[in-house]
């Protein structure tokens, strides 16, 4: 790993921030570095409230889409609420269709299958609008480049509202009302919102026009908060809001479908981490393995034992997707390897019976193992349809648009995109893609980064500073967990690999003048030997409280060594 020190802010701006909130230079180098540089933008920061939430009429469209509900209320007619099938997509839908059923019946909902429609909004999904006398449908997570689709509702008399997160391309679909804080033309003060973020903003509003206050809403950030966390948005203003407010939520009274999800968690206080990696991939796997329904299902059920029956489904169904991604990854490892492609600028890899429910987590596993911007594609029907993942700081959709002419389709963000192709295009797609790669990306980048905020002494590591650091969190995009670097440790000589393969490493650190830490390295067990004989080395960390028989100790959890 390449080690880079974030940049040092301005010693006044710290100084400033040091002497207005009274704490130590660590934690005002901390804030300035966030762009956190008065009192009252660290009270917001520290102190977010729920009043902190902008107006959602401020977002282009939005009383558009407000009227066009209400309109449908009045006259009675059927609303289908429809979503992509991950995370997002799924408790955008759960979200928004629980709130219009709480004081309107006629709500549908509609989660396109992954295998028989594929991504966004789908022609199926529109017949079955006409086929149940539905006249309004709304989009979540998907639809802002529908352009045809929302034309084919059209030509129906079915309405579309867009509720979408996802850049924009020339022109906006032809709908009632199409909401996207990343329009041009969208004054909104906040762009980063996820597509559940977007669906919040429009319950707000009907909320306001309903005379209710954001406390009558608060029942629904559990779902705002899983989807911010695994929609990896930057977790900064308005998305910080509702990920703190969520996360408390989810640890004091969640609704059942995440109560029976979370319960057999040992952990008292669940983190943004692990809604990450314990609730959303739960989630996810409804979608990958069997449908997305059965996710909408148990976020929208009311009755626990029905919802742990949901659960226990869902949690076969995140066992198979494990084993899939295990096997898929190794198969495409050995297709890397006997092609002789290990020193390329890009991983393109193809199989035709791959699971398309797990490609994109087989791309991401490329990703972690040569360190370069990966496409996986199997086959979907008649054509091939690939997910792609980069690695930090390249614009891979930048780069799908320079190869456009080979692709039928494509959509997604800097560091995640899908997209389909003719068979006959694969090659032709592949040579392209590894050249814009090779001509584009800065060769620094094809080595992975590990970027620390700052040195610091193991002296000055104590119970108060963890006190102040965990209230940085939620940690997230744009304020990840502090990093810090030490230099000139030693193990206090029992160190040790862990784990089946020898792969963690577990030591007890101390510099001259400190006392010891335990120190915990996943990953790092092919390291042992750096650390062993009382050896000096440097070391990047973050720091955690480690609960043990009702103990907490503090502890360093390692990222590198060296």
């Amino acid at each position: 790993m390449r080690w880079n020190p974030k940049s040092k802010p301005n010693p006044e701006k710290v100084q400033a921030i040091q002497q207005a909130l009274q704490v130590d230079e660590i934690i005002a180098t901390l804030l300035v570095q966030r762009g956190i540089e008065t009192f009252e933008q660290a009270k917001t920061f520290f102190r977010p409230t729920l009043a902190d939430l902008h107006n959602p009429y401020l977002m282009k469209d939005m009383d558009k889409a407000v009227a066009r509900i209400e309109k449908a209320i009045a006259n009675n007619e059927n609303i289908l609420v429809f979503g992509d099938y991950d995370v997002d997509g799924t408790t955008a839908v759960s979200l928004v269709s629980s709130y219009l059923r709480s004081f309107y019946p006629n709500v549908a909902t509609y989660i396109p299958d992954r295998y028989a429609e594929g991504y966004g909004i789908s022609y199926m999904g529109i017949d079955y609008a006409e086929d149940n006398d539905i006249s309004l449908i709304i989009a979540l997570d998907c639809g802002i480049k529908s352009i045809d689709h929302v034309n084919y509702a059209k030509a129906k008399n079915i309405d579309f509202i867009i509720c979408d997160h996802h850049r924009p391309g020339n022109i906006l679909p032809d709908a009632v009302a199409v909401l996207d804080p990343k329009r041009e033309d969208c004054s909104y003060p906040y762009d980063e919102l996820c597509g559940c973020g977007v669906g919040f903003k429009l319950i707000q509003a009907l909320a306001e026009n309903r005379n209710q206050t954001i406390e009558d809403l608060v029942e629904y950030l559990d779902l705002v908060a899983t989807a911010i966390a695994a929609d990896i948005v930057s977790i900064t203003g308005e998305n910080r809001v509702l990920a703190k407010f969520g996360l408390e939520v989810i640890n004091s009274n969640p609704r059942p479908g995440i109560k029976a999800l979370i319960q057999n968690v040992k952990k008292k206080v669940l983190t943004i981490t692990d809604v990450v990696f314990i609730v959303a991939p739960r989630i996810n796997a409804a979608g990958r393995i069997k449908h997305g329904n059965e996710a909408v299902a148990l976020l929208t059920e009311y009755d626990l034992d029905q919802a742990e029956q949901f659960a226990s489904e869902i949690e076969q169904h995140n066992s198979d997707r494990k084993e899939l991604d295990k096997q898929i990854t190794k198969e495409a490892l050995l297709q890397i390897e006997e092609n002789n492609e290990q020193n390329r600028f890009s991983t393109v890899v193809y199989q035709e019976n791959w699971h398309k429910g797990v490609i994109g987590i087989v791309a991401s596993r490329l990703v972690e193992n040569y360190y370069r911007p990966t496409i996986v594609f199997t086959k979907s029907g008649e054509k091939l349809a690939a997910s792609a993942r980069s690695v930090k700081d390249f614009d891979v959709y930048n780069a799908l648009e320079a190869c456009a002419e080979h692709l039928e389709q494509f959509g997604g963000h800097m560091y995640a995109a899908g997209m389909t192709l003719l068979e006959e295009n694969y090659e032709n797609f592949k040579n392209a893609f590894e050249k814009v790669v090779q001509e584009t990306i800065h060769p620094d980048l094809l080595t992975p980064e590990i970027s620390y905020d700052a040195e610091i002494e193991l002296s000055e590591i104590n119970p108060k500073l963890m006190r102040l650091l965990k209230q940085f969190e939620p940690f997230g995009p744009e304020n990840m967990t502090p990093l810090f670097l030490a230099k000139g440790v030693t193990d206090s000589g029992y160190a040790k690999a862990l784990g089946s393969d020898n792969e963690h490493l577990k030591a007890f650190v101390k510099q001259e003048n400190s006392e010891s830490f335990g120190a915990i390295g996943f990953g790092l067990g092919n390291k042992l030997d750096l650390v062993t004989n009382k050896n000096k080395f440097d070391a990047i960390f973050s720091l955690e409280e480690n609960e043990w028989k009702d103990t907490v100790t503090l502890q360093l959890q390692l990222r590198d060594i060296r």
